[in-house]
C-alpha cells in the first residue's frame, strides 16, 4: 500500500511524458501534450477513516461501498470501470474532490491543467492507466487537440473564479473568460460521442438582474455562467447542470491525497435538490463532487439543472439509489 507521502519531481523524458527522477526540480510537459504521472498506485488510507460512518467521505475506499447495480458485474466482484472521465477543474475546490473521488472508485481519469504538476502534489504519482494529465488552458480556443479527448465517456467540468475582483483574477483569469469563454472553448472542441457532460454553475443564475443575485453578478460572473449553461444545453452532447448554492468545505490547501481522502463534511451531510432556480443556501463542495459523479450514471438526469445545498443531517453519501430518489423527487416537485 502506498504511504501517501508526497510525490517525487517529474521530469520530462519525451515531448509527451513525464517520468519520476528525485534529483530534478519539477517541469511540465510541453503545452497540449500529455503528463503521464507514474508510479505510486492510489494510497486507499483503509485505517485512516473516521469511525463515523455516517459521515461524507470523498473516498469510497475508506469504507465499504455499496456495490451499485451493473457496474461490478453479476457477481459483485469490485473491478475497474470502463469509464475515461474527463475532468476539467480538476484542481480547483470541487475539482480536487471530484478527482480523488474518481480514483478511489477506481475510474480511469484523465485531467485538462494549466499546470500539470499541481496534479501530483494533489493526488500523487499514478500509473497511466489511472491518471492521466495534459496541458491544456481552457481560456485559450486553440489549446485543444484531438489527442486531449481519444477514449473520453464522460466529462465533469468544475471549473470557476471568484465574483469578484481578487489575487485570481490575476492574468485574465475573470469570469468572462474562465465561465465563458473556457467553458465555450472546451465545449466546442469535445467530440460527439461523449455520453454525459456535467457542468457546475451556480444558484441564481437564472435571476442576476434581480435583487440579491445582482449584487453577486456586479461583475458577470452569475451571467457568464448561464451563458456557458446556454451553450452547453446547444451543444449536442447529453448535460447534466449540478447549480450549487455557496460552497463550503475547502478547498482544501493541504496537498495531498490523505487530506481529500479523510474530507468529511462534518453534520451538513444530508442533501437538498430542486429545480427552476428556487433552491437557496449553502453546499458542501463534497456534497458536489459527489453530485456530479453520481449524475453521470444517473439517465433521469440527462438534460436537467438542479440546484443543490447540504443541510444539517445524514445523507446519501455514496448510495446510488438514494440520490436516484432525490433527483427523482427535484423533477417531480
Amino acid at each position: 500500500m502506498a504511504t501517501g507521502h508526497l510525490s517525487p519531481a517529474l521530469a520530462v523524458s519525451s515531448p509527451r511524458r513525464l517520468t519520476c527522477n528525485r534529483n530534478q526540480p519539477p517541469v511540465s510537459a510541453q503545452p497540449g501534450r500529455r503528463a503521464v504521472l507514474r508510479s505510486c498506485s492510489l494510497p486507499l488510507l483503509l485505517g485512516l477513516a473516521a469511525a463515523d460512518r455516517g459521515g461524507w467521505r470523498i473516498a469510497a475506499a475508506v469504507e465499504p461501498r455499496t456495490v451499485q447495480k451493473g457496474e461490478d458485474g453479476a457477481n459483485g466482484a469490485a473491478k475497474a470501470s470502463s469509464k475515461l472521465v474527463l475532468v476539467v477543474g480538476g484542481t480547483g475546490g470541487v475539482g480536487q474532490l471530484v478527482v480523488a473521488s474518481l480514483l478511489s472508485r477506481k475510474i480511469k481519469t484523465r485531467l485538462l491543467l494549466r499546470n500539470p504538476e499541481k496534479a501530483v502534489s494533489l493526488f500523487g504519482k499514478q500509473d497511466e492507466s489511472v491518471l492521466q494529465v495534459y496541458e491544456a488552458d481552457t481560456r485559450n480556443a486553440d489549446a485543444f487537440s484531438p489527442e486531449m479527448f481519444e477514449g473520453v465517456t464522460h466529462v465533469i467540468c468544475t471549473t470557476g473564479t471568484t465574483a469578484f475582483p481578487s489575487k485570481r483574477w490575476e492574468g485574465d483569469n475573470t469570469p468572462e473568460h474562465v465561465d465563458w469563454d473556457g467553458v465555450r472553448n472546451f465545449v466546442s472542441a469535445l467530440p460527439q460521442t461523449i455520453k454525459r457532460l456535467i457542468l457546475v454553475s451556480s444558484i441564481g443564475v437564472t435571476k442576476y438582474n434581480e435583487i440579491p443575485w445582482s449584487i453577486m453578478n456586479l461583475f458577470g460572473v452569475l451571467k457568464y455562467k448561464k451563458m456557458a449553461e446556454d451553450f452547453v444545453r446547444n451543444s449536442g452532447i447529453p448535460f447534466t447542470i449540478i447549480r450549487p448554492g455557496r460552497l463550503t468545505d475547502g478547498p482544501y490547501t493541504s496537498y495531498d491525497l490523505n487530506t481529500l481522502l479523510k474530507a468529511t463534511a462534518g453534520e451538513r451531510r444530508a442533501v437538498e435538490i430542486g429545480q427552476g432556480d428556487k433552491l437557496v443556501g449553502e453546499a458542501s463542495r463534497l456534497v458536489v463532487a459527489e453530485a456530479c459523479i453520481q449524475a453521470l450514471d444517473i439517465e433521469s438526469t440527462q438534460g436537467q439543472a438542479y440546484e443543490i445545498s447540504s443541510v444539517k443531517g445524514e445523507g446519501p453519501g455514496n448510495d446510488q439509489e438514494k440520490w436516484k430518489e432525490l433527483f427523482a423527487a427535484a423533477q417531480s416537485n
